[in-house]
């Protein structure tokens, strides 16, 4: 099955935590402090794999964690950082945020993108020691990893796209002058995904052709299956638009060829300026007849270099292939996306976005700043809560308390501590 299109969830591993540890030894008296850091976290990485030509295997898994660092240890051991996670995607893949659809990074190249960052490890009690405070009984948790919610959308390297109506042709052509085999039958949406095929020209000459299947009349609103595949034409540098010339099936090529170019302004303006070579298919069985006379008539006027074959009879194939390939030299090299995405601050929360809802005589606190200061506490150690009391009173979370009308004895619940308010 060809998938084109997903939408995973990646979480970097988190830091590991520093330890709180004190050295001990016989014969040592005083030792002092020696917890060791944490590790730090793995990172999501994706990779270019040229094997792969479609997103298949991110339909059925969607969440990516990468390890965890590990916690640091006695005797100033750190923590092993956690391995990184690499995910292999189709060469040509876009990544965009799945909230406001900018771009992240275009996979186009061989060299990997970290997607999302593990976190640092926190540090152990032997960084917290000074002259007055020697003998530290607390440590830092590690930093969260970075979490993503993205969206893969494969949009094909392929210098040529081959455009039309159903059943025209088009991969009878792209058989023809590649070693790709398309299913080819005699009824509409045969093709029911993208097909590349390598067109070689001579010596050191040669191009990618994709034949995008399924645009009809209202694809670029989702009719048929031109809203799933128009995005593949986004980097074709050069179009060949293939229309029926004989009437074989009673369609009006002019008509035909009006619509399609409709389609493609309509999903992407740029699209419809794109350079194009008209294909002029099945004149074998159209020579002499009205039809044909009347789309050559009507190309000619629109200035666009037409080219009368038949890809079954594999007449005039040739010329036209050597006809893309001269234009492709003229033409710059294929799109690639620029990144649009601005990642928000790495700071974790700040203090005046702790949220307090009160229930009863209960008070509830939560926020990003303040769970990461539970974590960096050791409610054990007098001189750690003293640290974090005077962390809350400097952040303005006890002056927004009592301007919130707290009384003394009710109960402040921080996530799974609870403390009794006094004045």
């Amino acid at each position: 099955m060809f998938v084109d299109k997903a939408n995973i969830h990646v979480r970097a591993g988190d830091g590991g935590n520093g330890v709180v540890s004190f050295h001990r030894e016989k014969y040592v008296a005083a030792g002092g402090p020696d917890g060791g850091d944490g590790g730090r976290g793995g990172n999501v990485v994706l990779q270019v794999d040229t094997h792969m030509s479609t997103l298949m295997d991110f339909r059925y898994k969607r969440k990516y964690a990468a390890e965890r660092g590990a916690d640091g240890g006695g005797r100033l051991k750190s923590g092993k950082s956690g391995a990184d996670l690499v995910i292999k995607v189709p060469n040509g893949t876009v990544v965009r945020d799945r909230d406001t659809n900018a771009v992240i990074h275009d996979m186009t190249g061989s060299e990997p993108y970290i997607l999302a960052r593990g976190g640092n490890g926190g540090w152990g009690n032997k960084h917290f020691a000074t002259p007055t405070r020697q003998a530290p009984r607390f440590a830092k948790a590690g930093l969260r990893g970075e979490a993503r919610d993205v969206v893969l959308e494969l949009k094909l390297l392929a210098d040529v796209g081959l455009v039309g109506f159903p059943n025209v042709g088009k991969s009878t052509l792209l058989s023809v002058v590649s070693k790709a085999h398309p299913k080819i039958a005699d009824y509409h949406f045969t093709t029911l995904y993208p097909n590349l095929g390598l067109v070689y020209i001579n010596e050191g000459e040669s191009f990618v052709m994709a034949d995008i299947p399924g645009i009809i009349e209202g694809a670029a609103e989702g009719a048929g299956l031109g809203h799933d595949f128009l995005r593949h034409i986004d980097r074709c540098r050069l179009i060949i638009h293939v229309v029926d010339a004989s009437g074989s099936e009673g369609r009006d090529p002019i008509t035909d060829f009006e619509t399609i170019n409709d389609e493609l302004r309509r999903y992407n303006p740029e699209l419809a300026s794109r350079p194009q070579l008209v294909a002029a298919n099945k004149c074998d069985i159209a020579a002499g007849g009205e039809t044909l006379d009347a789309f050559r008539e009507y190309i000619t006027k629109k200035g666009l270099p037409l080219y009368e074959i038949s890809a079954a009879a594999h007449t005039n194939v040739k010329q036209l292939m050597q006809a893309a390939a001269a234009q492709l030299r003229e033409l710059p090299p294929i799109i690639e996306y620029e990144p649009e995405y601005i990642p928000p601050a790495a700071l974790p929360g700040k203090p005046e976005e702790t949220a307090i809802t009160h229930e009863d005589d209960v008070w509830f606190l939560e926020g990003e700043w303040l769970e990461r200061l539970v974590r960096n506490t050791n409610f054990s150690d007098n001189e750690s809560r003293g640290f974090f009391n005077r962390s809350l009173e400097a952040g303005g979370v006890f002056a927004r308390l009592n301007e919130m009308g707290i009384e003394e004895g009710d109960t402040v619940s921080i996530y799974d501590l609870e403390f009794d308010w006094e004045e």
